[in-house]
C-alpha cells in the first residue's frame, strides 16, 4: 500500500505523459486522470447518461460511443459547458484515483491529474503529500498541439487560454520539471525526484 502520494500536472502539451512514462520505468504505479476520466464516461455508467442528458445526442458516435473531438470543441468554446461536464467527472476521477494510489506496491505513487490547479488544487485533493507541476513555455505548449493532435492554431490558442495559468499551477507547486524538449536533462530531473520522493516516503512510515 501507497501512503505517500505525488500530484503530477501541468499545461496541455507540456509533457506529463513523457515524465510519467519516465517515472513508470523506475517501477513507480502511476494513476492516470485521463484514464480514470475514459472509465467514468464508459457508455452505460451514471457519467456516460449525465453527459448526454446535458449535452444532448450531438456529442455522440454513430456507434453510441463518446464523440471527445465534438465534447472537447463544445468545452473549449464555452466555460460555463467546461465546468458543467467536469462537476460530472470529477468527484468519480478522484475517487478511482485516490483508491488506486492507495492500492499501489512500492514506497510512493503517482496521481497524474491534468486539471489539478482548475479542479481545486489541495482543497480537492487533500490527500496528495507533494505536487510536482510538468512546466514548458507556452510557444513549446503551442506547437506541440498543432503537431501533435493537428489542431489549428486558433485551437490551440483556445486549449491554452481554457486552463489555468502557468502561474497558477507553479504556485501549487512543491516541484517542477522543465519539459523544454531536451531528454537527458528531463532524465534527470526525473532520477533526482525518485530519489527525492523515496526517502521523503520512507521518512513518512
Amino acid at each position: 500500500m501507497s501512503r505517500f502520494v505525488i500530484g503530477l500536472t501541468g499545461g496541455v502539451a507540456a509533457g506529463k505523459s513523457e515524465v510519467s512514462r519516465r517515472f513508470e520505468a523506475l517501477g513507480v504505479t502511476v494513476a492516470d486522470a485521463d484514464l480514470a476520466a475514459r472509465a467514468v464516461v464508459a457508455p452505460g455508467s451514471e457519467g456516460f447518461e449525465r453527459i448526454v442528458a446535458h449535452f444532448g445526442p450531438g456529442v455522440l458516435l454513430t456507434d453510441g460511443q463518446l464523440d471527445r473531438a465534438a465534447l472537447r470543441e463544445r468545452i473549449f468554446a464555452s466555460p460555463a459547458e467546461r465546468q458543467a461536464l467536469e462537476a460530472i467527472t470529477h468527484p468519480a476521477i478522484r475517487q478511482l484515483l485516490r483508491e488506486a494510489c492507495e492500492a499501489a506496491a512500492g514506497p510512493y505513487a503517482i496521481a497524474a491529474i491534468p486539471l489539478l490547479t482548475e479542479a481545486g488544487g489541495r482543497a480537492q485533493y487533500p490527500w496528495l503529500d507533494r505536487i510536482l507541476v510538468v512546466d514548458a513555455p507556452v510557444a513549446v505548449q503551442h506547437a506541440r498541439l498543432m503537431l501533435r493532435d493537428g489542431s489549428t492554431p486558433e485551437l490551440a490558442d483556445r486549449m491554452i487560454a481554457a486552463q489555468a495559468s502557468r502561474e497558477a499551477r507553479l504556485a501549487l507547486a512543491d516541484d517542477v520539471v522543465v519539459n523544454d524538449g531536451h531528454p537527458d536533462l528531463l532524465q534527470a530531473e526525473v532520477l533526482r525526484l525518485d530519489g527525492v520522493y523515496r526517502r521523503l516516503a520512507a521518512g513518512a512510515r
